[in-house]
């Protein structure tokens, strides 16, 4: 799909999560949060006193939409009447992006887990043939995250080159998830920072940051139920040193804080961009896309 939505997202951003809706509503954190994500299927055809106060917020701010359910890479042909109510609701709160995980999730019915896509030509044309027939019905370009995963059933190719085809082939956009990058890498055993700097950074839509759970040396576990680390905060630098700097979010899922805690992390992730956004930050953050290209 050549045609692009402007989209309105910069800066730093909030997953939006019911237990703190009330309180964003009644004292929004004035130039704190650029803006906020959402999954649509936990708000499509939700109405009352919540529905009317998200209302409230997408009149506000800049959404951007994070599917949870798709199936993008499935076996199962895609769900076109969920797609058009996903439509629906986008065109109804104005809301530009939409994103998916590179993943699946059904096959003739919701299995409630992300499982991972096998690493493969084959598959590259698939999720590549899906992703366009889903961008005609969404009438916008999506972007797919890079996923965590915990094993590559059937892998012929490096994760790297399977990101890289699909979204070439798909024609979409990069969500980069910056948490999964440095799950993955403990988990399957390559260098964080490698990996980062091969991805296409000129499909760089937004990003994610979260933090996880340390299960074992060598086994991390994406739970976005933690603070984030300063090991993955560096990465996130990194990332805007290579890339320069593009809109980031925070997700928190589980363990929930007081929002004025994840108000502090929102607070870094703008304190990283600052350091990147000068000036004399962006011919570096070119020449490092250049060395890496």
């Amino acid at each position: 799909m050549s045609s692009r939505l402007q989209s309105p997202l910069h800066g730093a951003g909030l997953g939006l999560r019911r237990s703190f809706l009330s309180a964003l509503v009644e004292s929004p954190p004035a130039r704190r949060v650029d803006f906020y994500e959402i999954a649509p299927e936990n708000w499509i055809g939700f109405g009352g006193r919540k529905g009317r106060l998200l209302r409230s917020l997408t009149e506000q701010f800049p959404f951007v939409c994070h599917g949870l359910s798709l199936s993008i890479g499935g076996p199962a042909p895609l769900d076109t009447n969920f797609l058009r109510q996903v439509r629906q609701f986008l065109d109804h709160h104005g809301i530009a992006d939409y994103s998916e995980h590179l993943t699946y999730c059904a096959d003739g019915g919701q299995l409630y887990d992300l499982l991972p896509i096998p690493f493969t030509e084959e598959a590259v044309h698939h999720v590549a043939g899906r992703v366009r027939q889903a961008q005609e019905i969404l009438g916008r370009r999506m972007a797919l995250e890079n996923a965590s995963y915990y094993a590559a059933p059937g892998q012929e190719m490096a994760e790297i080159d399977f990101i890289r085809a699909v979204l070439a082939e798909a024609d979409c956009d990069l969500l980069l998830d910056v948490n999964n990058i440095y799950v993955n890498a403990i988990n399957h055993g390559y260098d964080a920072l490698a990996f980062l700097r091969a991805l296409p950074g000129e499909r760089i839509r937004y990003g994610h940051i979260a933090g996880h759970y340390v299960e074992a040396e060598d086994l991390r576990i994406d739970t976005h139920g933690a603070e984030v680390i300063d090991t993955v905060w560096d990465l996130l630098d990194q990332a805007y040193q290579t890339f320069g700097v593009f809109p980031t979010l925070l997700e928190r899922d589980f363990n929930i804080p007081p929002l004025s805690n994840l108000l502090r992390e929102v607070d870094q992730v703008r304190e990283i961009q600052g350091r990147h956004s000068s000036p004399q930050a962006r011919p570096a953050a070119k020449a490092a896309l250049a060395a890496a290209a």
